[in-house]
């Protein structure tokens, strides 16, 4: 640890700088000011922020809860039927992306849903608009082969 000789109060230096209002150290001026000892002092900056609007926000939430929702659905499906679950994987190892679809539609969920799979697994991704805008998207990934 390097000790610096101007530890006395009465030997600090203030001098300004263009971004700071002031700037005080207990080093002398020339020393860079990216020191590990040097001490900023800034004065609080008070910003006027604009009045937030949840609305968007709250219904990006309740169509989550719709995804996840039709998610646990499908999830559901997978764990409970094995003959369902070969069919989906079979359909993926065939390279049938609209049977592997039409088989995780027919579970009786809403939401669109995307897939895509690799001999590792399957990703599903849950979409939902509120009105015109994409507001949420729930990527669920499930592995088949380790």
């Amino acid at each position: 640890m390097y000790n610096y000789p101007y530890h006395n109060v009465s030997q600090m230096h203030v001098f300004p700088t263009p971004n700071y209002p002031m700037i005080q150290s207990t080093y002398p001026q020339g020393i860079p000011s990216f020191h590990p000892n040097y001490h900023w002092y800034s004065y609080p900056t008070y910003r006027q922020y604009p009045d937030v609007d949840p609305t968007l926000f709250n219904e990006s939430a309740i169509e989550m809860q719709k995804l996840m929702n039709d998610a646990s659905i499908v999830l559901k499906r997978i764990a409970e039927s094995k003959d369902f679950a070969k069919k989906v994987m079979s359909a993926a190892q065939e390279s049938h992306l609209q049977e592997v679809d039409r088989l995780i539609q027919s579970t009786g969920i809403k939401s669109k849903v995307e897939t895509s799979f690799n001999p590792d697994g399957i990703n599903m991704t849950f979409k939902s608009k509120v009105g015109q805008t994409d507001c949420c998207k729930l990527t669920v990934a499930l592995l088949w082969r380790g």
